[in-house]
């Protein structure tokens, strides 16, 4: 039996270590400044690859932080399905997502200044956590729980207050992010058809424990 994987497969391997760590580069720096403007050259040694890697990848800068934010969402997304995967209410779906989005500005601190400066713009996008969002909404809207009319005006208003609550853990980390992410999933859950003292319980029910 051969003792190391074949050529092939080395190649494909070291191929995707390359672009995940000019992505990740790419991450970082949006984490950082949120500015654009950085050189290849730069990033391709924040990387720790060489400058020539990066047209393997990448067509440009726009391509590559493009592919660093859709990164960054689908990391998020993954975590609110490790975390809240025993939940079934969609109601209680909402609302701990908003409550362990505000956690995960001290957890998570890269993850979410990347959604802080760039997730305006791919809250319709086709990206993992816009697709679970939609599917977490329409769950609502199908067993009555939620009485919305249109789930992509639910999904504005979703993340436009998630993207809100992100911005307030950053600009004002003097605020109980706790009490704030409750508050704001109260109100959430009362605009999505919840009755007001259900929302009110839903929001504060213990979130689940980290695995």
């Amino acid at each position: 039996m051969p003792t190391s994987a074949p050529p092939s497969n080395r190649f494909e391997r070291r191929r995707a270590e390359t672009r995940q760590a000019l992505v990740r580069a790419a991450r970082r720096i949006l984490a950082e400044t949120g500015d654009t403007g950085a050189s290849i050259q730069a990033i391709a040694e924040r990387a720790d690859v060489g400058f020539g890697s990066f047209y393997n990848h990448f067509d440009s800068k726009t391509e590559l932080f493009e592919a660093a934010v859709v990164d960054a969402l689908e990391e998020f997304g993954r975590t609110f399905d490790e975390r809240l995967a025993g939940i079934d209410d969609p109601a209680e779906l909402v609302a701990a997502g908003f409550r362990l989005s505000a956690r995960m500005a001290d957890s998570h601190p890269e993850l979410m200044q990347v959604l802080r400066r760039r997730g305006l713009g791919h809250i319709h996008s086709e990206n993992g956590l816009t697709t679970r969002a939609v599917r977490d909404v329409q769950v609502g809207m199908d067993s009555g729980r939620f009485t919305v009319a249109d789930p992509a005006v639910a999904l504005s208003a979703l993340g436009g207050t998630l993207l809100s609550l992100v911005e307030l853990r950053f600009a004002r980390p003097e605020i109980d992010g706790d009490e704030a992410a409750a508050n704001l999933a109260e109100m959430v859950l009362r605009m999505l058809g919840v009755p007001p003292d259900d929302a009110r319980e839903v929001a504060r029910r213990p979130l689940p424990d980290a695995g």
